[in-house]
């Protein structure tokens, strides 16, 4: 059996109206459609649906037993067909995006206030961790995008890089660096540096810059997130290497730029 919504359709049509040309009116087709469709429900169904008589029709019991069926079939399709052009046109649906710590504080909320203006049907959640975790979930099929430090190396992931951002050292205004302007990774060998938890961007580029400058990094304290981050910073607990985006002007913290050579990372989708 295959019962097609088009015969559905024609057969509401027939069995409200209660005749054929009527019917072919509503649905903006000719009188010869309507009867073929009807006549194909009846084929597959091996009945008959209405009795003909002569200036209109009724339904027989087998059409009567049809009718809630058909009626439920249409609107479920309507309305399958409607939610499905909603979600197209960015009318309704979900989005889930990930972002690091450091650009859920900064670059994201004006970017979702933009797009929550422009797609008001469309309901946000938003994860927040480190770009590990946060590929993971997009492979999983948890987040349907995220903002990320690039490279990614997934080969079945699609990325595209958006801004390049540079790390600064971030001080207390009573440190003993809070003076300079530039400071380069060697000379941070025997500064305490305050280190967010592994698997966070800036745990290893501050660990790999140390590396490259021949020395392991002193730790104040380590394991923070973000926000925890520039807290202990703030109190002058240690220094922390950490997006310049993420500096308030005037704020608690000192941002020094990192010189010879400067550190930077790709924000990427």
């Amino acid at each position: 059996m295959s019962m097609q919504i088009g015969q559905l359709r024609a057969f509401l049509a027939v069995a409200e109206q209660r005749h054929f040309t009527r019917a072919a009116k509503e649905l903006g087709l000719a009188q010869p459609s309507v009867s073929a469709h009807i006549q194909r429900l009846e084929s597959e169904l091996a009945t008959e649906l209405f009795h003909r008589m002569k200036g209109k029709v009724t339904l027989t019991p087998v059409g009567e037993a049809l009718l809630p069926y058909a009626r439920r079939i249409v609107a479920d399709v309507g309305a399958a067909t409607e939610e499905l052009r909603a979600v197209g046109s960015l009318a309704r649906g979900h989005l889930a995006i990930g972002a690091t710590p450091s650009l859920s504080a900064t670059l994201l909320p004006a970017v979702l206030s933009r797009f929550h203006s422009a797609y008001p049907g469309i309901d946000l959640t938003m994860r927040e961790a480190g770009s590990v975790d946060l590929v993971a979930a997009v492979e999983e099929g948890a987040l349907d995008v995220a903002l990320v430090i690039l490279p990614v190396r997934q080969d079945v992931l699609e990325t595209q890089a958006l801004v390049r951002e540079e790390l600064v050292v971030a001080v207390s205004r009573a440190h003993p660096l809070a003076r300079r302007r530039t400071v380069s990774v060697t000379e941070l060998r025997d500064v305490p540096l305050v280190l967010p938890r592994v698997g966070y961007d800036l745990r290893s580029a501050t660990e790999a810059a140390c590396r490259a400058a021949g020395f392991t990094p002193t730790l104040a304290v380590e394991g923070g997130e973000m926000d925890g981050v520039l807290r202990l910073a703030a109190a002058g607990i240690g220094a922390a290497i950490v997006p310049s985006l993420v500096i308030e002007r005037n704020g608690q913290l000192h941002a020094i730029r990192i010189a010879k050579p400067s550190l930077t990372r790709t924000i990427g989708l």
